[in-house]
């Protein structure tokens, strides 16, 4: 039974490594030049992104169940138990990865100087926006994220 709590743990531990968070940097985007551009929050909505099924907590439940299910009773009720265990743990797993990847979002609408809209989908982070807020769009590596302006101060004249 340890066994089988140790695996459940390292497959949720393993798949909760994923954020579509604004505030969490990937290490492959630092020191990189992004592209910004200012917009207007227009709305923003509550969404929820589905969570991930890589196989990995199917796999480790599979074989956790497996293996329990093997201990139980003689060697034809062993086989057959195992096999039952195996299934229900692939399952079992695959829910925990799916349920330990979900995570809630929002949906950010905005609108560019230029006239154009765009929407963007990420995880809640330590700011909250509203309509009506002034915003960066930083885009790196492909993928966008929106945070508040920050506030510009006007550039001191030469004279």
């Amino acid at each position: 039974m340890t066994k089988l709590l140790i695996a459940l743990a390292a497959a949720a531990a393993l798949s909760a490594c994923s954020t579509t968070s604004p505030d969490v940097i990937q290490r492959g985007d630092a020191q990189r030049l992004s592209q910004v551009q200012d917009a207007t929050v227009l709305s923003i909505r509550p969404v929820v992104v589905e969570g991930n099924q890589s196989g990995i907590g199917a796999v480790t439940g599979g074989v956790v169940g497996g293996v329990a299910g093997s201990s139980v009773g003689g060697h034809r009720e062993a086989a057959v138990v195992g096999v039952l265990g195996a299934v229900a743990g692939a399952v079992v797993g695959n829910a925990v990865e799916r349920m330990g990847t979900r995570e809630d979002a929002v949906e950010v609408l905005v609108q560019l100087r230029n006239g154009e809209r765009r929407a963007i989908v990420q995880a809640k982070g330590n700011e909250a926006l509203v309509t009506g807020d002034a915003v960066i769009l930083v885009t790196t590596g492909g993928k966008t994220r929106v945070m508040r302006a920050p506030a510009v101060t006007p550039a001191a004249s030469k004279s």
